[in-house]
Order: C-alpha cells, then structure tokens, then sequence
C-alpha cells in the first residue's frame, strides 16, 4: 500500500510540475517571464494556444491558462512594450495543435 502511493504521489508531482498555469502581472519587478507578443509565428520563440481550463494545461507544450489569482499560478508573467525587453517571444495560435515550441534552448524558462 505503501508503494501505491509513492507511486501515485511521484505521478503527480510529475504531471503538475510542468503545467502552464500562469498569471499575468501588472508590474515587470513581479514577474518571472518578461513576454513579448510577436507580430508572426516564424519571429516566436514559443507559439502559444490558450486554453479555457487548467487541466487542459498540461505539459510544457504552449499550452496556457490564465488563473485568475497569482497564488493559483505556476508563474508570473509580463507583457513588455519592446521585444529587446523580453526574455521570451510568444506568439497566440488559434488552434490547439498548432501550440508548441519553436526555439527549443528557451524550454527550460518553463519548466
């Protein structure tokens, strides 16, 4: 009984710690990722689906929910003005299969 639930329990922590619960912040000294929205999908880092429930946010995938509270969220983001100012390139798809990574090295800022 002891290892079922060592074995649940590691299962998880595992499938929550790459989640992509985030929030978004009003000041840039908040956040944990400083995001920019780039204009075409070829200039993102990270493209982008977001999804209407926190479950639907599983793995680091470009899937993304907004919680409403901070406390709720994995990370803090901010959207900059300029993209020499962020330290991810984001770009919003309109289809969920479409979300996923571009720039493979940046991978780890979400994790």
């Amino acid at each position: 009984m002891k290892q079922l639930f060592l074995v649940l329990s590691f299962i998880v922590v595992t499938q929550t710690a790459y989640s992509q619960n985030l929030f978004s912040v009003n000041y840039q000294n908040q956040a944990d990722i400083k995001v920019f929205v780039v204009d075409y999908a070829n200039q993102a880092d990270l493209k982008v689906f977001k999804v209407n429930y926190s479950n639907r946010a599983q793995g680091n995938k470009g899937l993304w929910f907004f919680s409403d509270y901070s406390n709720q969220a994995d990370a803090k983001v901010f959207f900059v003005d300029y993209v020499n100012q962020a330290d991810l390139k984001i770009f919003f798809v309109d289809y969920q299969n479409q979300g996923g990574w571009v720039n493979k090295t940046k991978i780890y800022m979400l994790e």
